[in-house]
């Protein structure tokens, strides 16, 4: 390891601290909506940061960058490690500031995303990013959004700090099991993740409490139709509110798992913060985590089974899927030259989806015995192929829970079915207009006891039917060799001519 830090110019440590914070991918829309405010500099919108695009067509992104890539732990997948010999780079609590008002100034960004690698001991580290933070509101009065990465084992009051300075907090998993952890991240603790998860998001309800909404987050889309939603009323009893038998070898010094979900403590801000804006609410935007795909050996039905129970047990807001680079040689890890897991990472988010928004739970897509997703259909197909029993459906009397079960159905389609359901029948061609993928569909739904053509309701053809839909899109994801491009003028045959 190398350190260059002293002789560094801010533009040279940009290059190395925005590169070293890329393969952080939880990164997306921010849940906020903050208009601008005399005196202030910037706002934030709700519909989203960093590969977003607002109504009017603009792309919003974030500055996105680690404080510092030096870090004292040896995590075996991490770029960053401290046994790998890299540039490293630090940036100071200002440096930050100047880089986001500028970056600001000139319509490069709308917001900043904050993670560091481990400076000294957590604490310092935590210190450092909320002293940025603090620069950044009081002195620079910047109002827009922030999202930082919480250090694991950092203090309590550097934790509530650091809520009240962004609007969304995270602290990445990486790894869904205690075994793998200590495989793969010797200085990580699954308790050391679970514990600080749980203290934020009881404090995050106790702020929504206390201006008087609704403990647990709003999602947009999830409907009260939805009654087996894994966030309804029935989901929220308990009972489903489990990790699963990985969980057990957590540490009994903390009661285990179970134990901390009983502990509703919440962070504390003590006197000498009292200079901190405490109108500001906690982490408006909630907090998400993010976890590693194809380091280590876990089947899709544990990542979604951990991923639902992440969701019940601290209300996060998203649950983020990287796909493993190999970066580092070691007996642990898989090959350098083993492929980027795209289209796994691709079908664990159309799962995600499903649970957040379709009403399925993680036993529902997955078992036991069917481990993994089939990777040439979407879980929703996979699911649907596995239920032929209860298809087809007729359109003008499904529920709207088993509407929303169809593949190429979604929310908003079943909305307009429903509606325009109390005005009479409903025909293909209305299906189409109302956005209802029909290509899919069709092998699963009737109108008025129809079928759209006359098709086998048979597993192998539908199979082969919906393969050859998704081949294109499979080998776009999987980067194969194949290209499947669109057609276009210059096109004849086959053959493609250059234009000069």
């Amino acid at each position: 390891m190398y350190d260059l830090q002293t002789n560094l110019t801010l533009d040279e440590k940009l290059e190395i601290l925005a590169d070293a914070a890329k393969y952080d991918v939880a990164c997306t829309s921010s849940g906020v909506d903050r208009a601008g405010k005399e005196g202030m500099l910037g706002n934030s919108r709700a519909c989203g940061v960093c590969h977003s695009f607002a109504a009017d067509g603009r792309c919003i992104s974030l500055l996105k960058i680690l404080m510092t890539n030096h870090c004292t732990y040896d995590c075996k997948y991490c770029k960053n490690r401290k046994s790998n010999d890299v540039p490293r780079a630090t940036f100071t609590p200002d440096e930050i500031c100047q880089l986001t008002v500028e970056f600001y100034k000139r319509n490069y960004i709308e917001g900043l995303f904050l993670s560091s690698g481990i400076l000294q001991n957590p604490d310092y580290t935590m210190e450092k990013i909320c002293e940025a933070l603090r620069l950044l509101r009081t002195k620079y009065k910047f109002n827009g959004y922030i999202h930082v990465k919480a250090i694991p084992g950092a203090s309590q009051e550097l934790l509530y700090s650091a809520g009240l300075l962004a609007d969304r907090i995270s602290i990445n998993m990486e790894l869904p099991t205690q075994e793998s952890l200590g495989k793969l991240a010797p200085n990580k603790t699954m308790t050391n993740i679970i514990k600080p998860m749980n203290q934020i998001s009881s404090t995050i309800a106790n702020h929504r409490l206390a201006i008087g909404k609704n403990a647990r987050m709003e999602r947009a889309g999830i409907n009260d139709h939805l009654v087996n939603s894994i966030f309804g009323k029935a989901a929220m009893n308990g009972q489903d509110m489990i990790f699963g038998e990985n969980y057990a070898e957590i540490e009994s010094s903390t009661g285990g798992l179970e134990e901390l979900k009983r502990d509703n403590s919440k962070l504390y801000l003590p006197a000498e913060r009292m200079d901190l804006n405490l109108k500001r609410p906690f982490a408006p935007a909630g907090q998400s985590t993010q976890m590693i795909i194809g380091a280590s050996g876990e089947s899709d039905f544990d990542l979604i089974r951990t991923t639902q129970s992440l969701y019940q047990s601290f209300d996060l807001k998203r649950v983020f899927f990287s796909g493993y680079i190999p970066l580092n040689e070691d007996s642990n890890l898989p090959a350098l030259d083993t492929p980027v897991p795209l289209l796994r990472e691709h079908r664990l988010y159309q799962a995600d989806w499903l649970l957040r928004f379709y009403g399925f739970h993680a036993e529902e897509l997955l078992s036991e015995e069917k481990p993994n997703f089939d990777n040439r259909i979407d879980p929703k197909c996979d699911w649907a192929l596995r239920h032929l029993d209860i298809f087809p459906v007729e359109i003008n009397k499904a529920s709207y829970d088993t509407l929303l079960r169809v593949p190429g159905i979604g929310p908003t389609s079943v909305k307009r079915i429903m509606s325009a359901r109390r005005y009479g029948k409903i025909t293909f061609p209305m299906l189409k207009k109302m956005g209802v993928v029909l290509k899919r569909a069709q092998y699963f739904i009737t109108c008025n006891g129809q079928m759209l053509y006359k098709i086998p309701i048979e597993e192998r053809f539908i199979l082969n039917q919906l393969t050859d839909m998704e081949r294109a899109n499979t080998i776009k994801i999987e980067g194969s060799n194949q290209t499947a491009t669109q057609m276009n003028l210059f096109t004849d045959f086959g053959l493609q001519t250059s234009v000069g």
